[in-house]
């Protein structure tokens, strides 16, 4: 039969030890003996038991000795201790009870009454066992879960800084690019060719007004300005390139792709003119003369992060953007001036009119412009 406990038999008599080894193995448990208290300890500092049989009156060191020194070792407070002994006075059974022994059988023991002792002493080991090792597991696992809600916190904290941080970066690039870089999509910044158009508008007069008024006064007429007309860029799914003062250069088709840009680029420059036709209105009420101009040109451009270090902007460089920034240059306040590759694009979805035949700075030829007076809804 295999073991059940190993179980330490301590006593200075060889027959009483031989006896109890052999009702205890005749259970099956392992049984390792002890001739005195000394040893006693000894053995159990090298091999854990289960349950310890121990008689009282044993030389070098008696049963009360190592039920005292018992009491300084943690590991075997909880190992289940009986006493086995023919001192059967009451004085000495309640001495081992108070010393820390879990049971008290009288010499000569009955095997029948040691068993039941020694299986319920074990069960009972058992049981404290089991509830040693559930709470050694619910007080890990309530430390993993400390260490989880900190990496959490942690986690959601760094979560909220890259929120704030992503914020502001959107303050400072286009929402496009930024989208971009947090999907991981960085590689699509660099430098590449693309069809793309390009819109490009700034304040008829600001710069005789910018002279004489007070730099709060421009600041609050750009700042109005930006805020009518850069949601309609966003809306229209334009890449705000960069602010120039009083104009700004937006691109479609990157570096998200639009159906057709052209056109989405000829609505874009209707609408901010309108926004800022209104925004007019009110600049001249506070005795400021300032109209939107605007150019619009169709092509191919480089487009790509430049810069350098920490400072980088996302832009389009070519003959498109410098085309578009001519085109507004001529523009009168109010107008929309597009190329003439744009208005071929969009003449289906739009009215215009010439706008006649510009020797633009930067261009070796004559550009043919045409005027919008319309977009047509669908």
């Amino acid at each position: 039969m295999a073991s059940t406990a190993r179980i330490l038999v301590v006593d200075d008599d060889p027959l009483n030890r031989m006896l109890l080894r052999m009702n205890l193995e005749e259970a099956g448990h392992e049984v390792i003996e002890a001739d005195n208290g000394l040893r006693a300890l000894e053995t159990l500092a090298a091999n854990p038991v289960d349950l310890v049989l121990m008689d009282i009156e044993m030389p070098e060191l008696d049963g009360y000795g190592v039920l005292d020194a018992r009491r300084s070792v943690p590991s075997l407070r909880d190992t289940p201790w009986v006493v086995v002994s023919a001192v059967d006075d009451m004085e000495s059974i309640v001495r081992c009870i108070k010393a820390g022994a879990d049971d008290y059988l009288p010499k000569p023991f009955d095997p029948v009454i040691l068993k039941a002792r020694v299986d319920a002493l074990l069960e009972k080991k058992r049981l404290r066992d089991q509830e040693k090792a559930l709470v050694a597991t619910v007080t890990n696992q309530a430390e993993e879960l400390r260490a989880w809600n900190a990496q959490l916190e942690q986690r959601v904290a760094e979560g909220m800084y890259e929120v704030a941080r992503l914020s502001k970066l959107r303050r400072f690039l286009p929402p496009q690019i930024v989208d971009l870089i947090v999907s991981g999509g960085e590689e699509q910044l660099s430098s590449h060719r693309r069809d793309i158009t390009v819109v490009f508008c700034d304040l008829r007069g600001f710069t005789s007004f910018s002279e004489t008024a007070e730099p709060e006064d421009v600041m609050d007429v750009l700042h109005e300005l930006h805020e009518a007309v850069c949601p309609i860029v966003f809306d229209r799914g334009g890449t705000l390139a960069h602010f120039t003062g009083d104009g700004m250069m937006i691109f479609l088709n990157d570096p998200i792709s639009s159906d057709n840009p052209a056109l989405q680029g000829v609505r874009l420059g209707m609408e901010m003119r309108d926004r800022a036709a209104q925004l007019s209105m009110e600049w001249q009420r506070r005795g400021h003369v300032l109209g939107l101009g605007v150019g619009v040109a169709s092509g191919y451009a480089t487009c790509g992060r430049i810069g350098f270090g920490d400072r980088y902007e996302y832009t389009a460089i070519g003959t498109v953007p410098n085309l578009a920034a001519r085109l507004c240059g001529v523009a009168a306040g109010g107008e929309v001036l597009v190329s003439e590759r744009v208005f071929r694009i969009v003449e289906g979805d739009v009215t215009a009119e010439p706008a006649g035949s510009f020797d633009l700075k930067g261009l070796s030829r004559p550009v043919n412009a045409f005027r919008l007076t319309g977009v047509i809804a669908g």
